[in-house]
């Protein structure tokens, strides 16, 4: 029994007399047919088929001989079951000559005019976040002066897209009760690449809080009623709704929030002291916040004046992007599933703005994390949104167009293609303008896992909207190109700085690697220049993270050090070395109070009578506030030792006095002409005392500001002066056989 089949054929290839060729699983008998007459989309063949199921492609001419259409353009007809009591009988198609894809339905024609002299004519409401990486595209749900949303929606092969919501009883094809007349079809315009891709519209009933979704047909998944139509949480959304099962979108005005950091200025990068938190978990185990686990929770921490007292100057915010994982003590949220939307367990966008504004206003830059790399795989509005050939529907390992294969953590991020690397800039910006933002952390950027391609073009990009924005990367193991020109380069979580400290200071291996040992001991405290860096501002020194353990964790893995005493000593030598190493300092929360974690924990107890009652953080606070006020403790440049305001006193490559074979490490550093400035660090790795002459450099007192018991500084925020008895005493610029303890670390600075 033979079933006639309609198939409508645009002929972009301009054959001069089309024809097309059908046939089917097991036969070698393709039938030909000419076509039947034509319409405005192009020719029309009314094929007789003997099967419900065919391929079929077009060529010019009769015969085998002449062009044909690439092979890539072979497509596939087949009837879909969808419920079990209902099939769906297709009978009429359209198809392009440039596409494999297949259409149920006339595939809208572009407009006349490209989007943006389309986007011209439309004026966003000020202060809101206008999608234009690549060209203006009008992408998501922009609120407009006056009334109504613009929205817009990128697909290259769609037929055609409607946005439904609550503002049209979430009307569209395919609703049980259909009213075309509340159909809300967005219109195509020339876009991306000088083809037609975007889908754009504007809905003068749509407002803030309205609900949303956009619904495609074409160029997509088949659904469970066996149609080529599917609906999608928009990739733009700033929010989704309350409903997890359904994750409509949110319209979103951000214009309403009242800010008040007009005056506020992103901290140069030698200031930066960074505080990595998760936003659940920095309050979820304090009984004195309000709202723990919340953004509130951090703008009351912030209000309460904790991370001034810290001294710290930035906070780097673990991923609050949207994505499905219940919050827990191991929920961390490196599982993205859309990059715009405000993670709902957090709180409101505003609930965001909120945070930011108020760090600003007690000196707090603001850093999120990005996950560019994967996304979730339970919760995925960008899987399969846009399929790139039909094919993809029945592998299940291909994701469309945002995805190329896999990490380990879950689908690869196709970051290699400028389409998809609009999103993710687009992102940024959105999160800049909307947000007040000071910069980004990037998560996993090692070219296995991102193009590095796509950052070379994001850091212009964002310079060009903030010329101060904090360009962060986990880029392990750490690869130099990613430097720029060294000043603006990304700053990269240092893998050599955290790997050798952990071996030093747990007195073994680490990771299965030796790094216990002297090899490499300068070269993690001189920025890692030697290592990948070029400048220091590339070079972030840290001892912890949430991705690992704790300085107490890691020690009592080590039987020998498994003791309080020796844990806290170990936990106060890893903060001091990454407080002293050239480069910027990062604290992961807790890490103030020695805190004893295992690796992608983020809950923590807070002591019960507070942090003033724990001794670790009084001394912790101290150290990070010599950080914050002198010249020496944050040198910045790439010649600093070519410009004498550095210099190496101590280490094992030196002479017997002066650490040899040892792993100890001394240097001087004088940032500018004043001698009032001048310091000398000391550090000793070993497990027992050394002694070792000092060459200070200059003769006078020398103060010790810090060591691993106590931290004093000089008026006026502290009581020290050159009249204590821990000063030493210099007639000719030397110290000679000074008593470096075990496991130790000082700060000496020059006093007239």
């Amino acid at each position: 029994m033979s079933l006639s089949v309609t198939i409508h054929y645009k002929n972009v290839q301009q054959f001069a007399e089309p024809h097309l060729w059908v046939w089917y699983t097991g036969s070698n008998s393709p039938d030909q047919f000419a076509p039947t007459g034509m319409d405005s989309f192009g020719h029309i063949f009314t094929a007789d088929v003997k099967r419900p199921t065919f391929f079929f492609k077009f060529k010019d001419g009769v015969g085998t001989e002449g062009p044909w259409e690439s092979d890539s353009l072979s497509r596939s007809f087949r009837q879909l079951e969808g419920e079990p009591t209902v099939t769906t009988f297709i009978t009429e198609v359209w198809c392009r000559g440039d596409k494999a894809f297949v259409y149920p339905v006339l595939p809208r024609e572009a407009e006349s005019i490209p989007a943006s002299s389309f986007l011209a004519t439309v004026k966003p409401k000020p202060g809101i976040a206008f999608s234009d990486t690549g060209g203006k595209s009008g992408l998501g749900a922009t609120l407009l002066v006056g009334e109504g949303t613009l929205f817009g929606f990128y697909h290259p092969n769609a037929a055609r897209v409607y946005v439904m919501g609550s503002f049209n009883e979430w009307q569209r094809p395919g609703h049980d009760n259909p009213d075309p007349n509340k159909f809300c079809e967005l219109r195509l315009y020339e876009g991306y690449f000088g083809t037609p891709n975007l889908w754009l519209g504007v809905i003068p009933e749509a407002k803030a809080g309205d609900e949303y979704k956009f619904c495609v047909q074409g160029g997509v998944a088949s659904d469970e009623k066996g149609r080529f139509q599917q609906y999608f949480s928009d990739p733009y959304t700033r929010q989704l709704g309350p409903n997890f099962s359904t994750n409509n979108s949110v319209i979103v005005d951000p214009t309403q929030f009242e800010w008040t950091d007009g005056d506020w200025e992103t901290p140069d990068k030698a200031n930066l002291i960074i505080y990595e938190l998760s936003v659940f978990g920095f309050t979820e185990g304090d009984p004195g916040i309000n709202q723990p686990g919340k953004f509130a929770g951090i703008t009351e921490r912030i209000e309460g004046g904790y991370f001034n007292d810290l001294g710290i100057t930035a906070l780097s915010l673990m991923p609050l992007a949207e994505f499905p994982t219940p919050q827990g003590d191991r929920t961390l949220g490196y599982n993205s599933s859309l990059f715009c939307a405000v993670e709902r367990d957090f709180g409101s966008p505003d609930d965001l703005r909120t945070l930011v504004n108020s760090a600003h206003s007690r000196g707090l830059a603001i850093i999120l994390d990005q996950v560019f790399n994967h996304t979730d795989n339970a919760f995925n509005p960008l899987w399969r949104m846009i399929l790139e050939h039909p094919n993809e529907e029945f592998d299940h390992d291909e994701g469309g167009l945002y995805f190329n294969g896999s990490t380990r953590w879950g689908n690869r991020i196709a970051t290699e293609k400028l389409d998809v690397q609009n999103l993710l800039i687009d992102t940024c910006k959105l999160l800049l303008k909307e947000y007040h933002v000071d910069g980004f952390r990037f998560d996993a950027t090692n070219t296995q896992y991102m193009d590095h391609g796509f950052l070379y073009r994001l850091a212009p990009e964002l310079t060009a909207i903030k010329p101060s924005v904090i360009l962060v990367v986990e880029n392990l193991p750490n690869q130099s190109d990613l430097n720029r020109s060294g000043f603006d380069g990304f700053m990269q979580w240092a893998d050599p700085f955290h790997d050798k400290l952990k071996a030093l200071l747990r007195e073994g291996t680490f990771d299965n690697s030796n790094f216990y040992n002297t090899d490499k001991l300068a070269d993690i405290f001189f920025f890692c220049k030697s290592l990948y860096a070029t400048h220091t501002n590339n070079v972030i020194n840290y001892v912890e993270s949430h991705d690992e353990t704790s300085v107490a964790y890691e020690v009592s893995t080590n039987p020998l050090l498994n003791n309080s005493a020796t844990k806290d000593r170990k936990g106060r030598l890893g903060l001091f070395a990454t407080m002293v190493a050239l480069g910027q300092p990062m604290l992961y929360m807790g890490g103030e109070f020695n805190v004893e974690r295992d690796r992608n924990i983020v809950s923590f107890s807070w002591p019960a009578d507070g942090p003033d009652s724990n001794g670790f953080f009084r001394w912790a606070r101290r150290l990070i506030r010599l950080r914050r006020r002198y010249p020496s403790l944050k040198l910045t440049g790439d010649r600093l030792t070519a410009d004498g305001r550095f210099g190496w006193i101590l280490g094992p490559w030196l002479d017997n006095r002066h650490g040899q074979n040892k792993r100890l490490l001394g240097w001087r550093l004088q940032p500018n002409s004043s001698a009032h400035e001048r310091m000398v660090i000391l550090l000793n790795f070993e497990n027992h005392s050394v002694n070792v002459d000092i060459e200070l450099g200059r003769a006078g007192r020398w103060v010790k500001l810090a060591d691993l018991d106590t931290v004093n500084d000089i008026s006026p925020e502290g009581t020290n002066s050159s009249h204590e008895s821990s000063t030493l005493q210099s007639n000719d610029g030397r110290f000679l056989n000074f008593s470096l303890p075990s496991s130790s670390g000082f700060i000496y600075k020059w006093e007239p």
